[in-house]
């Protein structure tokens, strides 16, 4: 097993979070042009709102919580993750290994900032949500893309994982359910990568925003409880399973065996209390939000909002000549696939041309780090009649498209 130490510098790099596709679409909208945005998770803008206990309990609480908090977060708040970590049989997590932020992407920065070194390598998925490449290349590490296979409804190859681990490797991402893919990882896949990090004395990063918006009768099974002697840092919060995204209420757990990452703990706590803490009016909704049945259970069964789109746009999409989908089996992201017949070698110009043509704005497979110019991501949130819209243009973009 590897001693982890903590990171002493970082480069200085620049990650470009927009692009040509974002800026034209700024540049459309600034000439009074209409588009619609199937490119990012966010509730609020297709008209999901907040459960109303979530928010009675930030308004109630903003008299008394003006100040900062402790660098971790409430203890109500922390307390309240440590009751759900045990709902998830996640091992080993007392009030002092939970960190707020806001929201989770704060906090895989935090993560990556307190391990990496110049040259140390971290194991991304491919596709992936994009934060984690950026926040691996900011902290000076590289990020290695494993391969998720489209073929075995884009589960992790593990073959491929394992492949790619050095001498330099330091640690495993993955995010279940995962984001672009909408996939939701068996047990028996879970199982492997935690004995790969067994084997190899990795830390496992377990991205898990998504574990209260699974469809299909499925469960979600916590990496952390399949390792309880390995070192996982786990991930969550409440901006999509509470459709709270703008609130920026994220959490880290620090999970299972800790006994050798003394350094590692040393420098995350240093970067926590470097922040002074996260925003602590959205904190104050965390157990509110936690200890009550799961606000989205209704929308995710049959009949409700995210399952009826999520129907629709999986089957409407591979009755498009030349698309194909694996069906989502949690969060609402459908990643499709174009075959040859299009050409296309620039999948990012292929977005350009959509959105200039058909006035939609999705996100290309090449900015989730997808190698081959043959994907692209939709965020399935909108109404049907929305999406009906949608794929009605994006059906006739595609009967003359050639690259």
């Amino acid at each position: 097993m590897k001693t982890f130490g903590k990171s002493h510098k970082l480069d200085n790099v620049c990650y470009d979070i927009r692009g040509p596709v974002m800026d034209a679409a700024s540049e459309m909208e600034a000439r009074g042009e209409t588009i619609l945005k199937l490119n990012i998770g966010n509730p609020a803008y297709f008209g999901f709102k907040a459960p109303d206990n979530v928010i009675n309990m930030i308004e109630n609480s903003l008299p008394d919580t003006e100040g900062y908090s402790d660098s971790k977060g409430l203890k109500s708040a922390r307390e309240a993750i440590v009751r759900y970590c045990k709902k998830k049989n996640i091992p080993n997590v007392g009030l002092n290994d939970v960190y707020t932020g806001n929201g989770v992407s704060e906090l895989i920065t935090m993560s990556m900032q307190g391990l990496l070194d110049n040259g140390d390598e971290i194991l991304v998925p491919s596709p992936d949500y994009p934060l984690w490449t950026a926040s691996v290349t900011l902290a000076g590490g590289t990020a290695v893309h494993y391969i998720c296979d489209e073929k075995a409804h884009w589960y992790p190859d593990l073959e491929d994982m394992e492949k790619k681990i050095t001498g330099r490797t330091k640690g495993i991402v993955v995010i279940n359910p995962n984001n672009p893919t909408g996939s939701l990882y068996p047990k028996e896949v879970l199982q492997g990568i935690a004995e790969l990090a067994r084997k190899y004395g990795l830390i496992l990063f377990a991205d898990e925003i998504y574990d209260r918006l699974v469809m299909d009768g499925k469960v979600h099974t916590a990496l952390a409880s399949l390792a309880p002697d390995l070192l996982t840092v786990s991930f969550n919060g409440l901006s999509k399973s509470h459709l709270i995204a703008g609130y920026r209420c994220g959490w880290m757990c620090l999970c299972g065996d800790k006994s050798k990452a003394k350094g590692y703990i040393e420098g995350i706590n240093l970067l926590s209390a470097m922040r002074l803490c996260s925003n602590v009016p959205a904190q104050s909704v965390i157990p509110t939000a936690l200890d009550d049945k799961n606000n989205s259970e209704d929308i995710l069964k049959p009949g409700g909002r995210i399952y009826s789109q999520r129907e629709y746009i999986y089957n409407r999409l591979n009755s498009i000549p030349g698309i194909s989908a694996q069906k989502p089996d949690a969060a609402f992201y459908v990643f499709p696939k174009m075959d040859e017949r299009f050409g296309i070698k620039d999948d990012e110009k292929f977005a350009l041309d959509f959105l200039r043509e058909k006035h939609i704005l999705i996100t290309h497979g090449g900015g989730f780090h997808w190698e081959k110019p043959n994907h692209f991501r939709i965020v399935y949130l909108p109404e049907l009649d929305v999406l009906k819209e949608a794929c009605d243009r994006m059906e006739e973009f595609f009967t003359s498209y050639r690259q």
